[in-house]
């Protein structure tokens, strides 16, 4: 299968997909979005396949999440194959198939980008790697999993602040935060992941599979608060107040958000 915005390689039992947008900082349109999920599907349809790799193309960024200068542009995230943007269904699939899935940061993680690695059942980050997320500087969030199941990995207090500042963090930081799992140079970043998944390539897939549904059992009540909260952003990107942070980071400045803010 061809791909324009991703590439999908076979390494042995792992299968690596690289969000291949270097010039974007690998920010996701809804292009993007749907060959992530037919890279998802083909490598839970192919019985060579023991584990996914995540990771970005280039040495900046892992991904920023979605296209701001597309969604400033366009007013959305740009066409897409069924006509709506997607990224609820990829969000849910890397949870749902039933292998280990490794987010290899190689270098900015942020916003959705951020989410895609906290969803990822491990991370490993070069040393070069940050983690943060820009959603409220940009009109956006993620009510969902982005949030709730973020708090389950780093605990209530440091995901609001996480949310409330949309600080940066190195990757020593998240190692210590529990946001990753463990910190590499970056020559070594793409190896180690393939290590990991070489690793549970020697394990057994139904033992792995019933393990990753257990784990999943205990936070999937928070997909209907991703569902609810897909549905609020699509209503708040589409205000006065979301267009207002597309818009100044689209033309580089600091965004007006208080004049555009309904108060009752």
């Amino acid at each position: 299968m061809e791909f324009e915005d991703i590439r999908y390689e076979i390494d042995g039992p792992a299968a690596v997909v690289t969000i291949d947008r270097p010039e974007r900082y690998n920010a996701f349109r809804g292009k993007t979005v749907d060959e992530l999920i037919k890279a998802f599907r083909l490598a839970w349809a192919d019985k060579q396949v023991q584990a996914v790799i995540l990771t970005g193309a280039g040495e900046k960024a892992f991904c920023t999440g979605g296209d701001v200068k597309q969604r400033a542009e366009t007013g959305d995230y740009g066409p897409t194959e069924s006509g709506m943007f997607e990224i609820g269904n990829l969000h849910k699939l890397i949870r749902d198939i039933p292998k280990p899935v490794i987010a290899a940061v190689n270098g900015v993680a942020v916003g959705g980008g951020h989410v895609l690695h906290v969803l990822c059942d491990v991370t490993i980050a070069s040393e070069t790697a940050r983690f943060g997320q820009a959603g409220p500087r940009v009109g956006s969030f993620d009510a969902g999993f982005g949030s709730a199941y973020l708090a389950r990995v780093v605990g209530e207090k440091k995901a609001r602040e996480i949310w409330f500042f949309c600080r940066q963090y190195d990757a020593a930081e998240a190692e210590r935060m529990g946001l990753v799992n463990a910190v590499v140079p970056a020559g070594e970043l793409l190896k180690t992941a393939k290590a990991w998944a070489d690793d549970a390539a020697a394990l057994s897939p139904t033992a792995l599979r019933f393990l990753k549904q257990s784990f999943n059992a205990d936070t999937d009540h928070q997909a209907g608060l991703s569902n609810l909260a897909m549905s609020a952003l699509d209503l708040f990107t589409a205000s006065p107040e979301g267009l207002e942070g597309a818009q100044a980071f689209a033309e580089k400045r600091k965004p007006d958000f208080v004049s555009h803010v309904n108060w009752h």
